[in-house]
């Protein structure tokens, strides 16, 4: 059984795209927001490598991979492609969760690397009601319990950050990580989130441009999804990747995501001192 992975330009190559583009828009109407929601989500990353689940936040991954290139830090970023969204995730065949775990393990998240990391794996996405970072949290449980693997170990080297739709607080707010057991099992401040405008959140989750289909079950074991669309959605997401990924790279936007870094709690800690500091010496 061999990996498979959904085809994605590597924006930061350029990927000989050629025309392309032409004739494509690349604007995107929350740039201000964007660049908040990058800031926060490598602030609260807890110094550990940053796995952005499915495709909501390839954006994040687009603005931070231009923002940190050149750095030690450009490295921490990945692309996780994989829908486990509601009973999608769920009851898997034998050989979906077969794939499944051949797939993780070509992104390094098998049980064995898990327990053998040294800085721990930090799954960021968005969130409604959590329940993509449960199915990934309890098919890892599996799999580890099936290799019999140190969960006592690998249990410290687990984050998870949800983006969430920003909301009014009070003592009542609904908060999903306060309704699943499974975070019991993790360290404590293993969670975070990041709440963002509810315009931004939708855009992200609902209306955004994608360059690949949605990685569902179906998809898992399918060589097509390895090759590119040239669809106008697939051409316009592109173009979207490509210009946020330019944007992280301008002093401007390295200046902003320095100035929300400061005024995060973890700044007081040296990782993140050392981001920061990095942001600005390129």
């Amino acid at each position: 059984m061999e990996p498979i992975r959904p085809f994605r330009w590597n924006v930061a190559r350029g990927d000989r795209l050629g025309s392309l583009l032409d004739g494509i828009g690349h604007e995107h109407p929350y740039l201000p927001w964007m660049t908040e929601c990058a800031a926060k989500v490598l602030a609260r990353s807890s110094d550990g490598d940053l796995y952005f689940v499915g495709r909501s936040a390839d954006s994040v991954f687009d603005l931070l991979s231009g923002a940190l290139t050149g750095t030690p830090y450009e490295s921490r970023l990945n692309l996780l492609p994989l829908s486990l969204y509601g009973l999608d995730g769920t009851g898997l065949t034998r050989e979906e969760r077969a794939q499944l775990r051949v797939n993780l393990t070509a992104s390094g998240l098998s049980p064995r690397e898990l327990a053998a990391r040294r800085r721990p794996v930090v799954f960021a996405d968005l969130v409604l009601h959590g329940s993509t970072f449960t199915n990934l949290h309890h098919h890892l449980l599996d799999w580890i319990d099936d290799e019999r693997a140190a969960w006592n170990v690998i249990r410290t080297k687990i984050r998870y950050v949800g983006i969430t739709m920003r909301e009014k607080t009070s003592p009542n707010t609904w908060r999903w990580q306060q309704h699943e057991d499974w975070v019991e099992d993790l360290p404590g401040r293993a969670v975070h989130n990041v709440s963002i405008e509810p315009g931004l959140w939708q855009y992200l989750g609902n209306h955004q441009p994608k360059t690949a289909h949605s990685f569902r079950r179906t998809r898992w074991a399918d060589p097509e999804v390895t090759v590119p669309r040239h669809d106008e959605e697939a051409r316009r997401g592109l173009a979207q990747a490509v210009a946020l990924y330019q944007h992280g790279r301008t002093r401007e936007v390295r200046e902003e995501i320095h100035e929300v870094l400061t005024g995060e709690p973890t700044f007081r800690e040296p990782w993140l001192r050392g981001i920061a500091r990095a942001l600005r010496g390129r």
